[in-house]
C-alpha cells in the first residue's frame, strides 16, 4: 500500500475536522430548536412552582423523589441492585436517541434534552451576580484566536490563556448571523497587542514554518534527484558493457 504524502495527510485531517465541526453544529441546532420548544411551551418551572413540588413538564416525573441518591454499585444489597437495574431499563427505553447527559432529583432521573433542569434560587442567583461583580474581565488576560467555521468565514474570539486550546466547538458567526462549527482554531497571542508584537510574531513563526517546509521539499526532490542519476549509472554501465556470450 502507498504511504500517503504529507498533503493527502493534510487533507484527510481537514476533512475529519470538517465532519466533527458539521456534527457539532447539528448537536447544537437540535438543542437550540429544543430550548425554544420550551420557552415556547413554558416547559420551565419558575422557583415557586419548583417549591411547590410540581412534576417535571418535560417526562411528568417528580423533579425530585425526596430519596438519597443510590449508593455505589458493589454496595448495593440485592434488592436495591434489582430496583436500580429496572430504573435504569426504563430510563434508557424512555431516552434511547436522546444523547444528553443527565440530571437527578435524588433517585428520578432526568434527561437533559427532555427535561429542562431545576430553576436556580434567588440565593443562587444573588451569588452568581456578587462573584461576577467581585471579579471584573482583564483583558491582559485574555488570548485572541481565529477560528474557521463550516461557513467559510473566520471569526476571532477571545479566551482565558489558561487554555492551550480553544473550547467552544460551536459560535456564532456575525456574518451569517448563525452558530456555526469550529473547523480550526489559530491561536493568535495576547488579545491587548497595541504595539502589534502579536502579528510580528505570528508571521515570523508563519514563516519559519513555511521555511521549514520548503527545506523538506528540498531535502527530498534532491535525494530524488540522487536516485535518478544512480539508475542512469547504472542503465549506461549495462548497455556499456559487451554481451557475455554463454558457450
Amino acid at each position: 500500500m502507498a504511504r500517503m504524502t504529507d498533503d493527502e495527510r493534510e487533507r484527510r485531517a481537514l476533512q475529519r475536522a470538517r465532519r466533527a465541526a458539521e456534527a457539532a453544529e447539528a448537536d447544537d441546532r437540535r438543542l437550540e430548536e429544543r430550548h425554544q420548544q420550551w420557552q415556547r411551551e413554558r416547559t420551565r418551572l419558575t422557583w415557586a412552582e419548583y417549591e411547590a413540588g410540581e412534576p417535571c413538564r418535560g417526562c411528568g416525573l417528580p423533579m425530585r423523589d425526596g430519596l438519597d441518591s443510590w449508593f455505589p454499585l458493589n454496595s448495593l444489597t440485592p434488592d436495591q441492585r434489582a430496583e436500580y437495574d429496572q430504573a435504569e431499563e426504563l430510563f434508557r427505553e424512555r431516552h434511547h436517541d436522546c444523547r444528553s447527559y443527565r440530571w437527578s432529583g435524588g433517585r428520578v432521573q432526568h434527561c437533559g434534552y427532555c427535561c429542562p433542569p431545576p430553576p436556580m434560587s434567588p440565593q443562587q442567583w444573588h451569588e452568581i451576580e456578587r462573584i461576577l461583580s467581585s471579579h471584573p474581565a482583564r483583558h491582559e488576560d485574555q488570548d485572541a484566536w481565529d477560528l474557521t467555521l463550516t461557513c467559510g468565514h473566520t471569526v476571532r474570539r477571545t479566551q482565558h490563556r489558561d487554555h492551550d486550546r480553544y473550547g467552544a466547538r460551536v459560535v456564532e458567526c456575525p456574518t451569517c448571523e448563525q452558530r456555526r462549527g469550529v473547523i480550526a482554531a489559530q491561536h493568535i497571542g495576547p488579545a491587548d497587542d497595541p504595539a502589534g508584537k502579536v502579528a510580528r510574531d505570528r508571521l515570523t513563526a508563519s514563516l519559519a514554518a513555511a521555511q521549514a517546509k520548503l527545506d523538506k521539499q528540498r531535502r527530498a526532490t534532491a535525494a530524488a534527484e540522487r536516485k535518478v542519476a544512480e539508475l542512469t549509472r547504472e542503465l549506461d554501465d549495462l548497455r556499456s558493457s559487451p554481451p557475455r556470450l554463454d558457450l
